[in-house]
């Protein structure tokens, strides 16, 4: 065997060839291997058929085949990763039916939801409902995933209430990112892959044994592109991206493998210029523009939105800086009868916001008074943000062999310290008298739409939980297991607000208050919960499984903490609490394996940015919104058709609706009972295929999928129980295909991929304003190549 203390050369080639990229230079992607995350194909003697070999999940955070976990589970293996060339979670969701992706204003704004349930939030005292992990670590906000993905081994996504067993705030689903670990053999991979607009991303792996017992690997990412958008008034791209990584892995594991342990070190740099908003509906501020969408704006209640709009003319350029420093230990000692697993980590994430917020070229260059119609205001946000957050579990698993009772008891502890500012530069505002006496006072001065007044407000909060857990599974005979869940969770919250105006005069303006309403907040609040799952699996033959349970999930409590908080809300957002009830079957035999669920769940005091018009201007708070519930079937296939044809599908079909609303304070509303949540497309589907022909040169390898996404609605439908129709997205399908060239006995690998090959444009977010979209990169036809060298 090589050491990796015998490659130096390689290892600094591979370091120059990231740090120094050539964009001239076109070369690819990491390219996905045959083999399936655990599966095989294999001929099955006798029968001229490939079969499936078992596919191994962590979904109960132990090794376990996925024909014998009774949760909803998708898998997503290194192979689909790979061959999706996605350079984010975003493009890489829709192969998920389940899970959707809502995109803000930075990466901290982002969110997931799975069965159409999702927290979207600007508070920085609030979690999210679907709990995002990466290698057993609880992240505090899902963002802290969303700009990069590379070098993954695997991705579970886990529906439905997780809370007795993963994380803290998981009430509608976990997506657990798992990377790839260190090889026993030294091996080596150095890829290149460039797209159209001049994207690229560079990746280099280095993995092998330093010793007889300890191995390593070192994984980076070098990917950029200045962007699909253009701004006019810049005359450059905007909505690009410039990402580096590094991920550093050394396990020790001796011989036996009785005890084995990991280190983990992983940092992350960002500058995008994301993300950028279009205007798809018409709107007076950029009338006269190069950038004016060609709509008609909304026609008998349909917005008639400009998907082919790809123009921006903004004075002030969006952007978001991300940074992410991370250390876990993974430490696993088997014992007599049972398994010790402790996980320790530090995360700091460093993220700010850079927003042009009047979304024009011409806010605040009128010496006249704003009006909101022909004089146009300025609006300019900076924001940052770091977070800190610490974390260790403890675990005791029973071993494998033991029967009839498996189980596994636990302890977590999680501590999250955040601190953000936020200042805000705009037009001086006094259509309504709100700077008169400051005027009167101080004559000459004027509160016109070049008069930038500014405000800044500097939070922070903290994060403290601990919860004790057991999970597990007993047998009744042969094929009978009742399954149990039992988690205690302690959560305490505490926040600090402070916002003051920076006039010299104190004068307010458009989104900045006046001094007279400068602020000292301050807040804290516990809360402890009992969350319980029951149920059944069932051995209904060698090849098929049934299974079913009740479980409850639960998020704990925050605050409405964002920058122009006010003391009429301070008040508590309590708990969000969910009663989930899934029924399920999985089914595996020769080349097939299917699972399916049925699925029921209500949430109370669903925690949701609400509609609130009482101030006589209508925003949007996080409050406890009112109940909701969430119904539907959902399916998951792999076929391998024959030795060299394999399949891949999902299916879920998802209603999410409204149960029950509360209105904001001292204002009436009506029911809004059975309407949709928003971000739950009632349909969503992916297909895909993978064909391999062998050839005495050169193997190749061809792949297609098609996914497709129904319409959904952005937002809450209004206090009168009417939706608005900018916020209804237009459903979309995708079709991306790839053909990949092995030579050498796999040592070279050259692929060349279509994405978005039907040309389907399409928005993915709507962002307010009745006007203002996002459009992603993928909604644009694009191609490019990839090229991969491997060395032994």
């Amino acid at each position: 065997m090589k050491s990796l203390l015998s490659v130096y050369p390689y290892l600094l080639a591979g370091l120059t060839f990231i740090l120094y990229p050539c964009p001239a230079v076109a070369y690819g992607a990491t390219s996905p291997e045959k083999a399936v995350a655990g599966k095989n194909a294999a001929d099955k003697p006798g029968t001229g058929q490939s079969a499936l070999e078992v596919i191994t999940v962590t979904a109960q955070k132990r090794e376990q085949n996925l024909l014998e976990v009774p949760v909803a589970v998708t898998l997503l293996n290194r192979e689909q990763i790979d061959m999706a060339f996605a350079a984010n979670i975003e493009q890489l969701q829709s192969q998920v039916p389940s899970l959707s992706f809502s995109k803000g204003n930075t990466t901290r704004n982002s969110a997931l939801t799975i069965r159409g349930i999702g927290t979207i939030s600007f508070s920085i005292a609030a979690e999210p409902s679907v709990s995002t992990v990466v290698d057993g670590v609880v992240l505090g906000r899902s963002g802290q995933a969303f700009s990069g993905l590379y070098d993954i081994e695997r991705i579970e996504v886990l529906r439905g209430p997780q809370g007795t067993l993963f994380g803290k705030n998981a009430t509608a689903g976990v997506v657990s990112i798992i990377t790839r670990p260190p090889d026993q053999d030294f091996t080596g991979t150095v890829t290149t892959s460039y797209f159209q607009q001049d994207e690229y991303r560079l990746n280099a792996r280095f993995s092998g044994p330093l010793g007889d017992n300890l191995s390593a690997s070192l994984s980076l990412l070098r990917a950029g592109v200045d962007g699909h958008l253009k701004n006019v008034y810049h005359l450059s791209p905007a909505d690009g991206y410039r990402h580096f990584g590094a991920r550093s892995i050394l396990q020790y594991a001796p011989p036996g493998q009785q005890q084995r342990s990991k280190l983990i070190l992983e940092y992350f740099d960002a500058d995008d210029t994301c993300c950028t908003d279009i205007e798809g509906l018409p709107t007076a501020r950029n009338a006269g523009s190069a950038a004016a969408p060609d709509s008609r704006g909304i026609v008998d209640g349909v917005a008639d939105i400009d998907l082919e709009q790809r123009r921006i003319d903004h004075d002030y350029i969006t952007k978001t800086l991300d940074k992410t420093s991370a250390l876990s230990f993974h430490f696993e000692q088997a014992l007599k009868h049972h398994d010790l697993t402790s996980i320790s980590a530090y995360r700091r994430w460093e993220n700010t916001e850079i927003r042009e917020g009047d979304f024009s070229s011409s806010g605040g260059k009128t010496p006249q008074a704003v009006d909101f119609s022909t004089v146009f205001f300025q609006l300019h946000d900076i924001g940052p943000q770091k977070w800190q957050q610490y974390s260790q579990e403890f675990r005791l698993s029973s071993q494998n062999n033991r029967r009839p009772h498996r189980y596994q008891l636990g302890s977590f502890f999680w501590y999250q310290d955040v601190a953000r500012s936020f200042t805000r530069y705009a037009s001086c505002q006094n259509n309504n008298g709100q700077n008169q006496a400051i005027l009167a006072a101080n004559p000459g001065l004027t509160c016109l739409a070049t008069d930038i007044v500014d405000a800044r407000a500097d939070m922070s909060s903290r994060f403290i939980n601990y919860a004790l857990y057991g999970s597990g599974e007993y047998s009744f005979g042969n094929n009978l297991y009742g399954l149990y869940g039992l988690r205690y969770s302690h959560d305490k919250i505490s926040y600090r607000h402070r916002r003051r105006n920076n006039d010299a005069w104190g004068r307010s303006g458009v989104g900045v208050q006046g001094r007279n309403n400068d602020t000292r907040l301050t807040g804290d609040t516990s809360d402890n919960k009992l969350s319980l799952k029951l149920g059944a699996r069932y051995k209904l033959s060698e090849s098929t499984r049934l299974y079913g349970h009740w479980s409850q999930g639960y998020k704990g409590p925050g605050f409405n903490v964002y920058y122009n908080m006010k003391p009429t809300e301070t008040g508590v957002i309590a708990a969000e609490q969910a009663n989930a009830f899934e029924f399920g079957i999985k089914h595996s035999k020769n080349s097939l394996l299917f699972t399916g669920a049925l699925f029921y769940t209500k949430f109370t005091d669903f925690q949701a940015n609400n509609f609130d018009c009482s101030s006589g201007v209508c925003i949007t708070r996080l409050t406890n919104a009112g109940d909701v519930a969430t119904r539907g079937i959902e399916a998951d296939l792999v076929w391998q058709a024959s030795d060299n044809l394999e399949f891949y599908a999902g299916l879920a079909l998802v209603t999410a609706e409204i149960k029950a609303f509360n209105c904001p304070e001292l204002q009436a509303c009506t029911d809004r009972s059975g309407l949709e949540v928003p971000f739950s497309p009632d349909k969503k589907y992916s297909l895909s295929a993978n064909y391999y022909l062998p050839g005495d040169w050169f193997q190749t390898r061809i792949n297609a999928s098609y996914t497709y996404t129904g319409e959904q609605y952005a937002q809450l439908p209004d206090n009168e129980g009417q939706f608005n129709p900018a916020a209804l997205l237009p459903s979309f399908g995708l079709f991306n295909a790839s053909i990949h060239f092995s030579f050498a006995d796999d040592k070279y690998r050259l692929s060349l991929i279509g994405k978005n090959l039907a040309d389907n444009s399409y928005t993915n977010t709507y962002s307010g304003s009745n006007s203002r979209y996002k459009i992603p990169r993928d909604a644009d036809r694009y191609f490019g190549i990839s090229l991969q060298i491997n060395f032994e």
